[in-house]
């Protein structure tokens, strides 16, 4: 039997002692996989990973059986780029943990030691098929934000999945902001920082002498770009307009670091460049009218032309209290070009793929057990998830907001607290 986890504050639910095994049967499953889409099939769920998908699958004895006739199963979906877990309240700055007001600490600045997996932005976002996300800082004072983590939804204990998924950096019109106002300033704050990463690596030794020059980044923030360099972390760069995504890919060949565009408002024109370059991007399909001069070109068929032109996309919401919305927006997409199929590749599998995450985004034996059942399609608003499962478990379909529904929707007569005097 799973161990009991304690009950939380703010709304959050205790997961029960329950089976280790699980049984979905007569399910339109999307594998996301070489099988397509099976229907009438059956998932099973043991001990956190899936361990058997198909039509003629046997039901182990003991298992618990949930019966999805006419229901569509998916796995989970990631939300690739957020600020759940280090942000509760956005306003409120003891309650907002996303942004370093440092110039000593950038690069090294990671979210996962500040990650609380009893916020209260979890159970709403999961209980609609959100089980994991990339969890990422913000810029406080530097075009280096710092580093994402991957955290999954549906753990305490164990809720940062990987500590280090991408290294963050803001240019265009708000790097060039955080830069003293011009866009070359602040590419080449990052060129700068990369020579003088690179420098550190080949003499360290001399450097913990005092017998290299003044570095313009801090030791830790040298030390934190090293796997940048090595090709082991990817540079996940916030940009918008066309011509700063060109400038990203010359920076990513002279460097050759792994880059992944964040934003890509006006991606859609460089999209070839893009996909030769095998850089992926991480778009909101929202996204239209302009915001700024930087986003002149955005449009909602940026998805559609970006998967045309073979470039690998992920989706995020541009929200941490709704990321839920995400496969919203994913629809959005489908509506304006994009293939459906693309569309839910977009929320499972890429980001996966992108973020180097192993056994998730799929439903094939082997992979963690991140599973959605759907009530209908779940890109359209008006379907919802039945049940949750993150890495096995059976999740609990309250949140905080669920329960002041049911609380005020209730018939009976009211507690006295609630009295007039």
């Amino acid at each position: 039997m799973k161990r009991i986890i304690p009950a939380l504050l703010f709304g959050l639910c205790a997961f029960a002692a329950q089976a280790d095994t699980y049984a979905i049967t007569n399910a339109v499953v999307h594998t996301m996989g070489p099988e397509g889409v099976l229907k009438r099939a059956t998932v099973i769920i043991e001990d956190g990973r899936i361990t058997a998908v198909g039509a003629d699958v046997n039901v182990p004895r003991g298992a618990e059986v949930l019966d999805a006739e006419g229901k569509v199963v998916t796995p989970g979906f990631m939300e690739a780029s957020s600020y759940i877990g280090i942000v509760e309240v956005s306003g409120e700055p003891s309650a907002n943990d996303s942004r370093a007001q440092s110039t000593r600490y950038t690069a090294a600045h990671s979210v996962a030691d500040m990650i609380n997996p009893r916020s209260t932005l979890i159970p709403v976002n999961r209980i609609e098929g959100i089980t994991r996300v990339i969890t990422r800082p913000g810029n406080g004072l530097s075009i280096f934000a710092g580093k994402s983590a991957l955290i999954s939804l549906g753990s305490i204990d164990n809720a940062v999945l990987d500590r280090e998924t991408a290294m963050h950096v803001t240019l265009g019109q708000y790097g060039a902001h955080l830069a003293g106002g011009s866009r070359g300033a602040a590419i080449m704050q990052l060129r700068e920082a990369l020579e003088d990463a690179r420098d550190f690596s080949r003499n360290r030794r001399a450097f913990e002498n005092a017998e290299r020059y003044d570095y313009s980044l801090s030791r830790p923030d040298l030390v934190a770009l090293q796997p940048v360099l090595s090709g082991e972390l990817p540079l996940a760069v916030e940009v918008d307009r066309a011509a700063d995504i060109e400038a990203v890919l010359r920076i990513a060949d002279e460097y050759r670091v792994r880059v992944i565009v964040l934003g890509g408002s006006e991606a859609w024109i460089v999209a070839d460049k893009l996909a030769r370059a095998n850089a992926p991007v991480i778009l909101n399909p929202f996204q239209n009218l302009p915001s700024s001069f930087e986003q002149i070109a955005s449009t909602l068929k940026n998805a559609a032309a970006l998967h045309a032109a073979g470039v690998t996309i992920a989706f995020t919401s541009g929200e941490s209290h709704n990321a839920r919305n995400i496969r919203q927006a994913a629809g959005n997409a489908v509506a304006h070009g994009l293939p459906w199929t693309a569309a839910l590749e977009a929320l499972t599998v890429n980001p996966a793929k992108i973020f180097g995450v192993q056994n998730y985004g799929r439903i094939a034996p082997g992979f963690d057990a991140d599973v959605v059942v759907w009530d209908g399609d779940p890109l359209e608003v008006t379907t919802f998830a039945d049940q949750v499962f993150i890495q096995g478990r059976k999740i609990p379909m309250e949140s905080r907001q669920t329960k002041l529904r049911d609380r005020y929707l209730a018939k009976e007569e009211r507690p006295q607290v609630y009295d007039k005097p």
